[in-house]
C-alpha cells in the first residue's frame, strides 16, 4: 500500500503537467485574432432536383429554379414576381410562373467586389411598401460608396414601375458606420426597420452611436414620436433597441406584426431576437459565444445574459445566422407556424450551410429544430415563403442559386 501511493504520487503530476499540452496548438492569423479557415467544402451544386425525409413526415422535393452569382435576399412583390438582391450590387427578378431571370436597373450605386472573401455586401436586403399597389415604392438597404475609399449604410427609397426603379432617393444614410453587414424591414403601419451591426467595438452599448442597433423610422426616413428614446438626453432618437453585434436579418410575423432579428455571433451565440422597445441584447457584454481566439465572449466567469435581453433562439455552434422568417402557408401544412433560420456556416466550417426550422409554442418558446440542405455543402443566405405556399431559399456563392421547397409528389 505505501508503495502504491508513492507511484501515484509520482505519476499524478506528471499527467498533470503533460495534459495541458496535449492539445495541438490551432494555426491563427497573422494578427492572432482568428484561427486560420480549413478548407472546408467547395462543391458545386448539383442540378437536382433533390428529395429529403422530413422529422414532421413532411417529405420534400427541391429545386434549383435558377443560378446566379452573389444571391443575398429574396423578397416577393405583391403579383407574385421575385427580387434577387444581390451583393455585386444588382437586383433581377423572376416573375411569376417562370424561372427567368430579368435586370432590374436604376437602383442606388452600392460598393461591391470584388465580393469572394471579403465582407463587402452590395445589396442586402429589398422592403415592400405597405401601400406599393398605390405607391410602388421599395426600400433598399446597401453599402454606399464615401470619399477617400470609405464606406457606410444607407437605405434608399425608388418608385417601382414597368420592371425597373425610378426617382431613387437615400432615406437614411449611416453616420460613423463602417459599412457592415445590415438588415431592413417595413411594418404594416409603415414603419421602417434598419438593423445596424456593431462588431467588436463598445458602440453597441453607447447611446449616441447608430452602431450594433436596430432603428425605427417613418417611411420618408423621419423619426416616429414613439420610439422610446426621443428626447431621452444622450439617446438617439432613432434607436428602438441597442447590443446588437451583426444584423443579418429582420422579419415581420405575418400574424403578429411583431419585428425578429437574426444576429450573428462570434464563435458561437448566433441569435433570434424579439424586439422590444428601447431593450438592450447585450453585446459585447454578454454572449452565449466564445471569440475567435478561443475564451468566451463574456467577461464573467460564465456566459449570462443577466440584466440584459434574452434571446428568442440561440445556436453553439454557431451556424453564421443570415436570413429567418415565419411560415403560414398552406402547401407545407407541418410546418405551419414554424421559423425558419438560414445559416452559412456550422462550426466555424466554411460551406456548410443549412435552414434550421424551429418549432415555437405559444410563449415562442422553442420545443425542437430540424436542419434541412446540409448534404448540399452551400452558404444558405435567405428564406423566405412564397405567395404559392412554397419555400425559396438563396444560397450565397459566386455560382449561387434559388431553390424551391415543395411537397414531394
Amino acid at each position: 500500500m505505501h508503495m502504491r501511493h508513492r507511484v501515484l504520487g509520482l505519476v499524478a503530476p506528471v499527467f498533470l503537467a503533460t495534459s495541458a499540452l496535449a492539445q495541438r496548438a490551432v494555426p491563427m492569423n497573422p494578427a492572432g485574432t482568428a484561427p486560420v479557415s480549413p478548407p472546408g467544402f467547395n462543391e458545386p451544386l448539383p442540378d437536382g432536383p433533390f428529395t429529403y425525409r422530413t422529422g414532421e413526415g413532411q417529405d420534400i422535393r427541391v429545386t434549383v429554379l435558377a443560378r446566379l452569382a452573389w444571391p443575398y435576399a429574396l423578397t416577393f412583390l405583391p403579383d407574385g414576381d421575385l427580387l434577387i438582391a444581390q451583393r455585386s450590387g444588382q437586383i433581377k427578378r423572376m416573375p411569376k410562373g417562370t424561372t427567368g431571370l430579368l435586370p432590374v436597373g436604376g437602383g442606388p450605386v452600392a460598393v461591391n467586389g470584388p465580393v469572394a472573401g471579403q465582407a463587402v455586401h452590395g445589396y442586402m436586403a429589398i422592403a415592400v411598401h405597405p401601400q406599393f399597389q398605390r405607391n410602388g415604392w421599395l426600400y433598399i438597404v446597401y453599402t454606399k460608396p464615401l470619399p477617400d475609399n470609405k464606406r457606410t449604410t444607407a437605405v434608399a427609397r425608388s418608385r417601382y414601375a414597368g420592371g425597373a426603379l425610378h426617382d431613387t432617393t437615400d432615406v437614411w444614410v449611416g453616420e460613423n458606420i463602417t459599412g457592415g453587414p445590415a438588415s431592413l424591414a417595413m411594418t404594416p403601419d409603415a414603419k421602417l426597420w434598419i438593423g445596424t451591426s456593431g462588431g467588436m467595438a463598445d458602440t453597441a452599448q453607447d447611446p449616441a452611436s447608430l452602431a450594433g442597433k436596430v432603428l425605427r423610422l417613418n417611411d420618408d426616413g423621419s423619426v416616429p414620436p414613439d420610439n422610446p428614446f426621443v428626447g431621452r438626453d444622450g439617446h438617439r432618437p432613432e434607436i428602438y433597441t441597442m447590443g446588437h453585434r451583426t444584423t443579418l436579418a429582420l422579419t415581420v410575423h405575418p400574424v403578429t406584426g411583431q419585428v425578429f432579428l437574426a444576429e450573428m455571433g462570434p464563435n458561437g451565440g448566433d441569435e433570434v431576437n424579439l424586439l422590444k422597445a428601447g431593450a438592450n441584447y447585450g453585446w459585447p457584454v454578454v454572449s452565449l459565444g466564445r471569440t475567435y481566439p478561443g475564451p468566451w465572449q463574456s467577461k464573467s466567469n460564465e456566459p449570462t445574459h443577466s440584466g440584459f435581453e434574452l434571446p428568442l433562439v440561440y445556436w453553439t455552434p454557431s451556424i453564421s445566422v443570415t436570413g429567418l422568417s415565419f411560415y403560414q402557408g398552406d402547401a407545407l401544412p407541418k410546418w405551419k407556424g414554424d421559423l425558419f433560420v438560414a445559416g452559412v456556416r456550422y462550426g466555424e466550417i466554411p460551406n456548410t450551410g443549412r435552414v434550421d426550422r424551429v418549432v415555437l409554442n405559444e410563449r415562442l418558446e422553442e420545443m425542437r429544430r430540424e436542419s434541412l440542405l446540409t448534404d448540399l455543402h452551400q452558404r444558405i443566405r435567405d428564406v423566405k415563403p412564397g405567395p404559392d405556399g412554397f419555400i425559396y431559399v438563396a444560397t450565397d456563392m459566386e455560382q449561387g442559386a434559388i431553390l424551391r421547397i415543395e411537397p414531394a409528389r
